[in-house]
């Protein structure tokens, strides 16, 4: 399988002020970048992730969303919504992110990344796009884009084909861990065939979850 990738989009240092939140700034403005972009170990160059907690850190060291998913929102809400505006660090397309499985890897330009998490909506998210309800219409809807780790370092830039190189064979995609850990917790055992492509500071979690339930450890 094979995409491309429409856009690199990084926060820079213009990043969107939380005046009443802790951390007070956000880096979820990102904007579209020309030319060639280097990827290192956690994340691209120029861009900023504040709150390694929740975003960032090595299994959330980038942030891709499609534009097939974008279109839908875009005609939902009747706005434009260019690279960036989900906060994602690349906007593809040709790949189906929804049915993206934790753990596939994909080759753009020099670098390698895997999948390994869904996007869990937040306040930020909602205020950024100023739309109160916006968590709950997101979530629902499941079209989370997919958090990537970097196996290889290199150099990205718009235009570059994504190829899915490999796949592993459990069937988790990204959009059923999302709905499982959002709103099916009863069925957290089915996510640990994929445990091991989580990021690295949710696996404790997760696993912890899946033994209460099956007295089994994953």
């Amino acid at each position: 399988m094979t995409g491309q990738l429409d856009a690199v989009c990084v926060s820079g240092a213009d990043l969107l002020p939380l005046p009443d939140r802790k951390p007070n700034r956000s880096g979820i403005d990102k904007r579209p970048v020309p030319g060639r972009v280097a990827v290192h170990p956690l994340g691209l160059d120029g861009d900023v992730q504040v709150n390694r907690r929740h975003h960032g850190g090595e299994g959330q060291a980038v942030y891709a969303y499609a534009q097939e998913d974008a279109d839908f929102w875009i005609a939902e809400l009747g706005r434009e919504l260019p690279p960036g505006r989900f906060g994602e660090n690349l906007r593809t397309s040709g790949l189906d992110l929804r049915n993206a499985l934790l753990g596939d890897r994909w080759q753009i330009g020099t670098a390698l990344f895997e999948v390994t998490a869904w996007r869990t909506p937040c306040a930020n998210f909602a205020r950024f796009w100023d739309i109160p309800d916006l968590v709950k219409r997101f979530a629902a809807h499941g079209a989370t884009g997919a958090y990537l780790r970097v196996l290889a370092t290199g150099d990205i830039g718009a235009g570059d084909a994504i190829e899915v190189v490999s796949r592993p064979d459990h069937g988790i995609t990204v959009e059923r861990a999302f709905r499982i850990a959002m709103f099916e917790k009863s069925r957290l055992p089915e996510l640990a065939p994929a445990l091991q492509y989580l990021p690295v500071k949710d696996q404790p979690k997760i696993a912890a979850k899946i033994e209460a339930r099956t007295g089994v450890r994953a």
